[in-house]
């Protein structure tokens, strides 16, 4: 460490940085979510009628 009593830079306007990248980030992933569930009801769905094709009726 130096003794010497040195003149720093110091610059008096700060500007902070919003912190509004976080929000897309969440909207992104209810959108993927939402998608996500979506697929998930179609191959549901899709499985359904499979099974129900394949059902034997004269049982």
């Amino acid at each position: 460490m130096s003794t010497d009593k040195e003149q720093l830079d110091v610059e008096d306007e700060f500007t902070p940085t919003e912190t509004d990248d976080s929000e897309p980030v969440v909207e992104v992933a209810k959108t993927n979510l939402s998608k996500r569930r979506t697929i998930d009801n179609l191959l549901d769905e899709r499985r359904l009628q499979r099974q129900l094709a394949d059902y034997d009726f004269d049982l």
